[in-house]
């Protein structure tokens, strides 16, 4: 599994579901655009016919980064120096 950055590397695929080459991209809540990212892939995904069920989980989950947002501190993403 590839992440986006390597500092998420230790972010790890136990039961090996991911191949080795496969990009990962990971959204955190503590970032400002994270919840408007998961609601349109919930959009896009129900555009497309995805099964319903993984379109709510999605909506689900883009408010409960919004809940969390509200009760801790939201950041511009950002990215440590020496990985850019």
């Amino acid at each position: 599994m590839k992440h986006a950055r390597a500092d998420y590397d230790r972010i790890q695929d136990p039961e090996h579901k991911i191949p080795q080459d496969e990009p990962v991209f990971l959204l955190r809540a503590q970032d400002r655009v994270a919840p408007y990212v998961v609601e349109v892939w919930a959009m896009m995904a129900e555009m497309i016919g995805a099964d319903e069920g993984i379109v709510e989980a999605a909506f689900e989950h883009s408010t409960a980064m919004c809940m969390w947002q509200k009760n801790h501190i939201a950041k511009i993403p950002d990215m440590p120096s020496e990985l850019r």
